[in-house]
């Protein structure tokens, strides 16, 4: 009962305490600060009205109705005298003054605080999360969230601060208005009710266009991704205007919303001043010519309920401003609960050392959802072979490396590493041994030697390091001969070098870190036949140093390896040298004669 409450009249505080902890009640309490610093001042402008008016009746009338502000300056037995009542009111100001200077400064420092803890907080997440939830996630929502979604819900933060301090200040305002005079207070106050329930409907519509925008602006990331990646086949196909003409709608539809949005803040801009206007014109009158009340107690009060009514005009146009944010807000926390959701199993404590026996699978089964993938998969790749896995395509060969790498975890089975049970491995120390080449390399957009080392200090030893491991790779004499040699830029994924060398710099980087398994998923499909033969001869150079892992659609890379599996629809049909397969497994044969394999 309690916890649904809480959860539905205070979702939002509990979003920024959870990542700000005590600090929302240091600024609640520094602006308490400020509040009160600034109404004691004003009690001030009263005494002086006194002296101006040379005689006590107005602070007689006050004390009538409500409080004479003089007893304050009374109770701290001082004479009221002009040059002490000014004195009072230049303290108060700045003592207000510093308590402001350290309230400011410390919503600076807990908004840069909690945008760093949120963007680590989502990058540590994401870091954890199955790879299997990955596969099937939205890129172009997890993208706008990572990057748009985050810059959104600084400004909902600084809106919700905003939002909180002007609550208190009302509070202090009204505490004071009250003090002076209860009557009107109350009156006012129920004006200001029958306002906020006129704004109600432009507050509903705001936060419904920002959920709207939010969906666009995920969908817009997902175009914006497919339209560089396949860039390409758009621009050789004469298709870019007509994708084009999809985002332009999409585009259209995120500017709908905020056009929606800037349209409601625009009435409720416009409209809230003269409906305060009008209330406290309402109710003075109410007051003077029904109450019976006097102007000089108005007035008293009013000073404080200028200070409150600005302090609700500010709440409101805050408020109206986070409503606006809310629908990234609700998309920030969805992302953090499902990335939560899908984190990656607990692994076992057993650091992975020098692999010296291998990996053995027997009875492994994996599935997706429904649909079994892998099934009764016995296998043993023994330390320092090379193995590679042959089939057609959507035989099971990737999803079984997948496993193999530890990526995604089996149904049923055993699946263990030296004789240790995979699940009692640490999974991170296991998968700091392997290196992943594929047919699309991976390469950051940077120099070749952070592309190598990815980003390690440059030291006597690493540099040592990195000239062994391009000489492994046999690239050290085209390193060499460029003119920035190692610090060449490489070009967004390695636009500035050739498919040959991009797979060489991905080999040097595996060699770099000293892994000890090595996966190469279709690491040639994609070159020409030339360079197809000088990685090749990498990978034969390698053999026995390391495992080798292959994945392989040209039957000619895996010649040499010292065992191939043949698999079909998800099981192993068969496994042996090159040779023997070609004689025993019809299939195999049938492929080595369709890609022409002497």
């Amino acid at each position: 009962m309690i916890h649904s409450f809480i959860n539905k009249y205070f979702k939002n505080f509990l979003f920024f305490y959870k990542r700000m902890g005590n600090r929302v009640f240091v600024m609640v309490v520094l602006t308490v600060g400020v509040g009160l610093m600034d109404g004691m001042g004003l009690t001030m402008f009263l005494p002086l009205f006194d002296i101006a008016a040379g005689t006590e009746e107005s602070a007689k009338e006050v004390s009538t109705n409500g409080q004479n502000p003089n007893s304050i300056v009374e109770t701290l037995h001082i004479p009221v005298t002009l040059i002490n009542i000014l004195g009072l009111m230049v303290v108060f100001y700045l003592i207000k003054g510093a308590i402001q200077f350290v309230k400011m400064k410390y919503e600076t420092d807990t908004g840069r605080f909690f945008m760093l803890k949120t963007r680590k907080r989502l990058i540590a997440t994401f870091s954890e999360v199955q790879y299997k939830y990955f596969v099937t996630a939205n890129v172009g929502r997890i993208q706008n969230i990572m990057t748009g979604e985050l810059a959104v819900i600084y400004n909902a933060f600084v809106q919700y601060i905003n939002m909180m301090q002007q609550v208190v200040m009302v509070l202090v305002y009204m505490s004071f208005a009250i003090w002076m005079n209860a009557q009107f207070a109350i009156l006012i106050s129920v004006g200001g009710l029958i306002f906020n329930f006129l704004f109600k409907e432009i507050y509903r519509i705001t936060k419904e266009s920002s959920r709207l925008r939010v969906t666009a602006a995920n969908s817009y990331q997902g175009l914006i991704i497919q339209f560089v990646n396949n860039f390409k086949y758009l621009k050789a196909t004469g298709l870019l205007h007509l994708y084009g003409s999809k985002v332009d709608q999409n585009i259209e539809d995120i500017e709908k919303e905020n056009r929606k949005m800037g349209y409601m803040g625009a009435i409720a801009g416009a409209l809230r001043e003269p409906i305060l206007i009008i209330i406290v014109c309402a109710v003075i009158l109410l007051q003077i010519n029904v109450l019976g009340g006097s102007l000089a107690t108005i007035l008293v009060s009013l000073l404080f309920f200028y200070r409150a009514l600005t302090a609700v005009t500010f709440l409101q146009l805050s408020y109206n401003r986070f409503n606006a944010m809310i629908g990234s807000l609700e998309n920030v926390e969805w992302f953090e609960q499902e990335l939560s959701k899908y984190k990656e199993l607990p692994t076992g404590n057993i650091e992975m050392g020098f692999l010296s026996e291998g990996l053995e699978l027997r009875n492994v089964q994996f599935s997706y959802g429904k649909e079994i993938i892998l099934k009764n998969i016995d296998l043993t790749i023994p330390a320092f072979k090379t193995v590679a896995f042959v089939g057609e395509s959507g035989s099971g060969k990737t999803t079984l490396v997948n496993v193999i790498s530890g990526l995604l975890p089996i149904d049923s089975g055993k699946f263990s590493i030296d004789g240790v049970p995979f699940k009692e491995i640490k999974l991170k120390s296991f998968q700091t041994i392997i290196g992943y080449i594929s047919q699309d390399p991976t390469i950051f957009n940077d120099t070749i030697y952070n592309n190598v080392t990815l980003w390690s200090a440059k030291s006597q030893e690493n540099i040592n390091r990195f000239e062994y491991a391009i000489q492994k790779a046999q690239i050290l004499n085209y390193v060499n001969e460029l003119p920035d040699k190692g610090e060449t830029l490489l070009g967004n994924n390695g636009i500035n070098v050739s498919g040959g060398q991009k797979q060489r710099i991905s080999i040097a980087r595996e060699l770099f870190k000293k892994v000890q398994i090595l996966i190469f998923d279709e690491a040639t499909s994609a070159l020409d036949s030339e360079t197809e033969k000088e990685i090749q001869s990498n990978i034969d150079a390698l053999k026995g140093q390391i495992t080798i892992i292959m994945i392989a659609h040209r039957l000619s890379t895996i010649k040499n390896v010292d065992e191939i599996v043949l698999m079909n629809k998800g099981e192993i049909i068969d496994k042996a040298p090159f040779e023997i397969l070609k004689k025993r497994a019809s299939g195999f044969k049938r492929m080595v004669e369709l890609q022409e394999i002497g």
